[in-house]
């Protein structure tokens, strides 16, 4: 049976269509997806992501821990966050996620909704080797998040937080709406905006109070944005997405994350030989950005093609509302992933061009 957040019957009541989404049922939508993903583009929107998993990693240990078990370096300053990889022995990922660094000894991992049970049984796993403690909170969690370029104007009615002394991947402990909360410049959208983190019992009263203090500001109200605009927000701006895009049988490499695998450090992470391994020999495959100009959508699993050569597959693939055509990431074959290589998609029998181009497909998000 799937599970439902604490802000189900808030979604309920603003009349969401409501799916079946990594064992949750979560808003796909509450208006169009245009006017959701429009909405975080041009002024603000606000989405529950409470189905995100969470564990509290702390002990003397914890830095050494984490530096074991992910790909980039968890030796950063508290209050910084920073997004890595997490990988098996033999390099493919386990997992991409977010890092909040609260202390010396204390982290906040946040990790994919679909690979919750995976991640933990992972980390828990490992975790027996060293002085630290490990705790799931996903389910006592409440995540909302406030993204676009007005979310201040809404985040600053609800916090003494000076949020320009909060930089972009920078945390703090806060108190938003009169809840006690780890308040994040942190997302997935591309453009700014907060994530907000607070107990699930206090999660209803905190989606109300944004709700309220975005009502009234003068580029329009805030609106809430389900599963579908946060989709197409994270593919305008070339984001991966687990289990579309990376997965087990995917690298960091292959995926162009090179830069949150740190192999010019001597940390000794889970799937690092194989890593340098194929970093040095360079892939047969890389996941690039690729737009269609004419009319009609290459969806996942849609071949690619130069002339008669199949040279990779469509991995994610939809309408850009913001920038009016088709933007897809796809694995090809390496040699063919160069900026500017022509290629071909099938689509209902019929070939098109589709073109190799740099990443994010939307260039004017105000965090790039």
């Amino acid at each position: 049976m799937e599970k439902k957040t604490s802000l189900y019957e808030k979604h309920v009541e603003l009349g969401a269509r409501m799916t079946p989404f990594a064992g949750f049922i979560m808003p796909v939508r509450y208006d169009t997806l245009i006017s959701e993903h429009m909405a975080v583009r041009e002024n603000v929107g606000m989405f529950d992501l409470s189905h995100m998993g969470e564990f509290r990693v702390k002990g003397p240990a914890a830095t050494e821990f984490l530096d074991n078990v992910l790909t980039n370096d968890a030796e950063v300053d508290v209050g910084s966050a920073f997004y890595s990889t997490m990988c098996y022995p033999d390099g493919g990922i386990v997992d991409d996620l977010v890092v909040y660094r609260l202390d010396d000894t204390e982290y906040l991992i946040v990790v994919n909704a679909s690979n919750i049970e995976k991640d933990w049984a992972w980390v828990s796993s490992h975790a027996k080797a060293f002085d630290v403690e490990t705790t799931n909170e996903s389910d006592s969690t409440t995540l909302v998040a406030v993204q676009g370029p007005n979310a201040s104007q809404v985040v600053s009615q609800l916090t003494d937080v000076n949020l320009k002394e909060l930089g972009f991947y920078h945390q703090r402990m806060a108190e938003v709406a009169n809840k006690d909360a780890l308040l994040a410049r942190t997302g997935y959208t591309g453009e700014d905006g907060f994530e907000i983190y607070v107990s699930s019992d206090d999660g209803p009263a905190l989606w109300d109070a944004v709700s309220e203090a975005g009502s009234s500001l003068d580029t329009g109200p805030i609106v809430p944005v389900g599963l579908g605009a946060r989709d197409t927000l994270r593919l305008e701006m070339g984001y991966a997405l687990y289990g579309n895009d990376i997965d087990h049988t995917t690298t960091p490499i292959e995926a162009r994350l090179s830069w949150v695998v740190k192999l010019k450090t001597e940390k000794e992470f889970i799937g690092r030989e194989v890593l340098a391994r194929q970093k040095r020999e360079k892939p047969g495959r890389y996941l690039v950005g690729l737009e269609l100009q004419d009319k009609g959508i290459a969806r996942e699993g849609v071949d690619l093609f130069e002339h008669d050569r199949k040279v990779g597959e469509v991995t994610s693939g939809t309408l850009g509302p913001a920038v009016g055509h088709c933007v897809c990431l796809g694995y090809v074959e390496r040699g063919y992933h160069k900026i500017g290589r022509d290629l071909e998609v099938e689509i209902r029998g019929k070939r098109k061009n589709i073109n190799r181009v740099k990443l994010p497909f939307y260039k004017d998000g105000t965090h790039l």
